[in-house]
């Protein structure tokens, strides 16, 4: 395998994008799962096991540095192909095609993950960040339950994450099944299949993740 083309060439990139957006699909699996546990809505005590045990236990502890990095890798390389499609085509043409060739949020992957990361960067320093800065620096872990009630008590911080959420439904909606088609796996026999759990996803997953700054902000949750 030439390694200088799989990091330089298009399919190379297109290829690094796939891998890390399936890697960063399975985190959005575990990490639905362990917010989903707020809605037993029995003080946190699930919710807060089930954060300990992953800021606690040292493979995933491990797992995160890779996390960070294919995160990374799949913003730097998408932004490097949105630059490289943007120069290829020069000058946009006098007509659109538009939704007939294809759809906007395809069109929009740059602007959809920037959106997402933004969103990212604001839950990682209202959680994530203090709370491993409390582990290092030998305070143990905060209450992560406690401190999303009283985030989310604030306005602009819901509609931030809801908007976030949004985001992320349609960035979604394009990359999951983009990501096994060019792994080739987005055959006819499968395309279906593939395109109707992208779909689900790209659905369920953010309205759960919305759902937990709407339940604490509307005192559904306790």
């Amino acid at each position: 395998m030439n390694w200088k083309n799989a990091f330089s060439t298009s399919i190379g990139k297109k290829l690094q994008m796939s891998l890390t957006g399936l890697f960063l699909i399975l985190f959005l699996i575990v990490h639905c799962y362990i917010n989903a546990q707020i809605f037993y809505n029995d003080g946190g005590v699930r919710f807060t096991e089930a954060a300990h045990f992953m800021g606690t236990n040292f493979v995933i502890r491990t797992i995160e540095l890779g996390l960070f990095a294919f995160l990374i890798l799949h913003v730097v390389q998408g932004l490097l192909l949105w630059a490289k499609n943007r120069a290829r085509r020069g000058t946009r043409y006098a007509v659109s095609a538009g939704n007939q060739t294809s759809r906007w949020y395809s069109r929009s992957m740059a602007l959809l993950g920037t959106l997402v990361l933004l969103f990212l960067i604001l839950h990682l320093s209202k959680f994530w960040g203090p709370n491993r800065l409390s582990q290092t620096t030998g305070h143990g872990e905060l209450d992560l339950f406690t401190m999303m009630r009283d985030e989310f008590q604030v306005t602009w911080i819901v509609i931030v994450y809801i908007l976030g959420c949004i985001a992320l439904g349609w960035h979604l909606l394009h990359g999951f099944y983009s990501a096994f088609q060019t792994l080739g796996l987005g055959t006819s026999k499968y395309k279906g299949l593939l395109k109707g759990i992208g779909v689900a996803f790209s659905i369920i997953v953010p309205i759960i993740f919305a759902l937990m700054p709407i339940s604490f902000y509307m005192g559904w949750i306790s």
